[in-house]
């Protein structure tokens, strides 16, 4: 640009347009990447934040709860012993991720469980396997 002209010639505007589109997809790429792996963060959560509320609900109320897994989600449920039956009281429904469980974990109301689980979550990012021990404990491994 010359000492006399003000403002930008053609060519350097279209470089700078050119330039400021190449961020913007490698932003917009780096972000659709993240997606999948949110998700399965999310569904961990979800799967051990249920697991959780469902052992303090047992030793809390003095009822029995159970946790059962059916793909795509969960759903938590009270026994009621005056019509001996079981209640949902929360579902849970988790995107983008699968969940498999060999068991529906049975919470106690002395904080144990009967019907031990293993469950996996999983996705394009990876899986997670969590296991619940007898005493109730919760745990959450990285599988794949």
């Amino acid at each position: 640009m010359s000492a006399g002209r003000k403002g930008f010639t053609l060519v350097e505007a279209l470089v700078a347009l050119a330039l400021a589109g190449l961020f913007a997809l490698g932003a917009a790429y780096a972000i659709a990447g993240l997606g999948p792996k949110l998700r399965l963060r999310s569904g961990i959560w979800e799967v051990t934040s249920g697991l959780n509320q469902a052992r303090f609900r047992a030793i809390l109320s003095g009822v029995s709860v159970r946790v059962v897994f059916a793909d795509p989600g969960f759903r938590v449920e009270a026994y009621d012993e005056t019509a001996a039956e079981w209640h949902a009281y929360r579902t849970a429904f988790l995107a983008g991720v699968i969940v498999r469980a060999n068991n529906a974990p049975i919470f106690h109301p002395q904080g144990t469980v009967s019907g031990l689980a293993t469950i996996t979550v999983s996705n394009a990012a990876g899986a997670y396997r969590i296991t619940v021990a007898i005493t109730g404990r919760i745990r959450t491994v990285r599988t794949g």
